[in-house]
């Protein structure tokens, strides 16, 4: 609801909504490392640019690089790039993984049934990937070790850790 004065909540002027270049909405507003939505006019962290074409060697050092400064939410928006813009045959691959950044995302901000049903959705995903391609280490991605990683997380969430600390929580994709 906007206020007596007819700006948004957030500050914005009334009836103006964040649009990109095509004029599809997106949401402009600054996220913290996790990807929550800050106030207008906060700092945030940069964004991942949306549709970059890498090879895989480059999406997986970038993502793992992602993980690593505890940016699980950003590290999934590189996996979602390579999802949709690679090979048929590797879709579901990209796809498992970005499932599996997303899971710890929300396992990072405390949401323990989220961040656990994608953790688990991800290592089976992977799993069946694997299996189907005949391949453990695409690209040199630990496919097992990776599903033994977020199911072990998902119990963590799930038992005595109910909030993961992203950055000593990420895994080693290689």
């Amino acid at each position: 609801m906007g206020s007596s004065t007819g700006d948004n909540d957030d500050g914005r002027p009334a009836g103006v909504r964040d649009r990109d270049a095509e004029g599809r909405a997106r949401n402009a507003r600054p996220r913290d490392g996790l990807g929550r939505p800050l106030p207008y006019g906060a700092p945030g962290v940069a964004r991942q640019p949306e549709g970059v074409v890498r090879t895989p060697q480059e999406t997986v050092a970038e993502a793992q690089a992602l993980l690593d400064a505890g940016k699980p939410f950003h590290a999934h928006e590189v996996f979602e790039d390579a999802w949709k813009s690679g090979p048929e045959a590797e879709r579901a691959l990209w796809r498992g993984l970005a499932q599996l950044a997303v899971g710890l995302t929300h396992a990072a901000r405390g949401n323990v049934t989220g961040g656990a049903r994608l953790l688990r959705r991800g290592a089976g995903a992977l799993e069946e990937w694997a299996r189907g391609a005949g391949q453990w280490r695409p690209h040199g991605i630990d496919v097992a070790g990776l599903a033994g990683w977020a199911r072990g997380l998902a119990g963590a969430v799930e038992g005595a850790r109910p909030v993961v600390d992203a950055r000593e929580a990420a895994p080693r994709l290689r």
